[in-house]
């Protein structure tokens, strides 16, 4: 990348700096915006050019994901986590398991000729969530605290979940092959050391925070470091380095407390920017060459695996909660598809070369049909969605995480109450 194209890049930055509140009101998200000045400056200018190699775009995404996985986490109180166990477990241990097999038998169906291991190398990438896609759902003080925190927890453990699957759809259709029980011993491995890292890692900041031996200076550099030695340090000891980033934000954000907040603003911060980045690369890279590959079939499975295939599986996941049907449809809707599938299909490209065209494309449209539909109407359903919900509409700070702050009829401090 010439001076050209890093002068572009950082006045794009700057530009959304100064705009990002006004472009905001009018819906459109970052992805979208960076995406579409991705492709601009790639196709459109040529300021950027597309022979990134795909392993320079894998690190930039997983190093982003592992800083927006611990800093979600480190919002989220233990407290509440426990008291809506049950229901993550239905969403990602039947939900999500659902949702794998009905985007692998849409595949199969859908593509002549595709064979079963890409099939499931697909419907296993596309089914993690991403929410930070619809960042206006997260953020937005109206919507209960109790779905922005299901929308969160999900969507920060369903991608470490999918993985193993999308691990072994690779292994399977390539040289390489692993078994389940490696997989699960990944999963054991990661939630074990992002316990560990996150625990051993806030405890030591708070003590040296209070004897004055750190740094206000230097304390949010080094939480980033922090996340990189949970991610990987459980890579390193072959486990599962996405779990361990999300456990151990959620074992930093317990033990740190509020002497902690300031760090993980820090790193909010840093994965902001680079996410920003993430999808400009996106849109420069990836896009061109997904569009030229993409027919009608990529795109009728893109419009179904965001609807059909993400909600009813949620839905039937959610029976016999007592949650209202408007709520369930509002989770199963906020479903967006983001970094984790970008880093599947750039890893599908590394293990495979030549071989997973069709799956990587469909994996790319249904990305950039979910920037597009979960960035455009993110704002106004949520809107919608408070003003029909009883109680929602209350004052308060415009803060993602005040989950000691109920709202009446919505958040029940027990799980046997109605929930939302």
């Amino acid at each position: 990348m010439d001076a050209a194209a890093v002068a572009s890049v950082a006045l794009i930055v700057f530009g959304w700096g100064l705009c990002s509140a006004r472009l905001g009101r009018a819906d459109l998200s970052a992805p979208i915006v960076f995406v579409a000045a991705g492709l601009l400056l790639a196709e459109g200018l040529h300021v950027v050019e597309v022979d990134v190699p795909p392993e320079a775009v894998k690190l930039l995404a997983e190093i982003t994901l592992v800083w927006v996985l611990f800093a979600d986490a480190s919002r989220v109180g233990l407290r509440e986590l426990r008291a809506d166990l049950g229901l993550y477990a239905r969403l990602l241990g039947v939900g999500l398991p659902l949702t794998m097999v009905a985007g692998t038998l849409l595949a199969v169906w859908l593509f002549d000729g595709l064979g079963f291991w890409p099939a499931l190398l697909v419907g296993a990438a596309l089914a993690p969530t991403d929410a930070a896609l619809g960042a206006s759902v997260m953020t937005d003080p109206r919507v209960p605290d109790r779905v922005r925190r299901l929308l969160n927890v999900e969507s920060g453990l369903n991608d470490g979940i999918a993985t193993p699957v999308v691990m072994v759809a690779i292994a399977a259709e390539g040289i390489q092959h692993h078994g389940v029980s490696a997989a699960l011993a990944a999963l054991g491995i990661g939630l074990v050391a992002g316990i560990v890292a996150g625990a051993v890692g806030g405890s030591a900041l708070r003590i040296a925070r209070r004897r004055g031996w750190a740094s206000e200076d230097f304390a949010g550099p080094a939480v980033l470091a922090l996340t990189l030695v949970a991610y990987a340090g459980t890579l390193w000891l072959s486990g599962n380095g996405f779990v361990a980033a999300f456990v151990a934000g959620l074992a930093y954000g317990h033990v740190a407390r509020r002497g902690g907040e300031r760090e993980i603003y820090y790193v909010e911060q840093t994965a902001g920017l680079m996410s920003l980045l993430t999808w400009l690369v996106f849109g420069a890279v990836a896009v061109p060459t997904v569009l030229a590959g993409a027919d009608w079939r990529c795109l009728v499975y893109a419009v179904l695996s965001l609807t059909v295939v993400r909600m009813v599986p949620v839905a039937l996941a959610l029976i016999g909660t007592r949650l209202p049907a408007l709520t369930v449809a509002f989770l199963g809707w906020f479903g967006p598809r983001g970094l984790a599938s970008v880093i599947f299909a750039v890893i599908a490209l590394e293990e495979l070369p030549g071989e997973p065209g069709r799956a990587v494309t469909v994996i790319g449209v249904t990305v950039l049909l979910s920037v597009l539909a979960h960035g455009l109407s993110a704002k106004p359903l949520a809107g919608r969605y408070a003003a029909r919900v009883d109680g929602v509409a209350h004052p308060g700070p415009a803060r993602p995480w005040a989950a000691h702050l109920p709202v009446r009829g919505l958040l029940p401090h027990r799980a046997d109450r109605n929930p939302v």
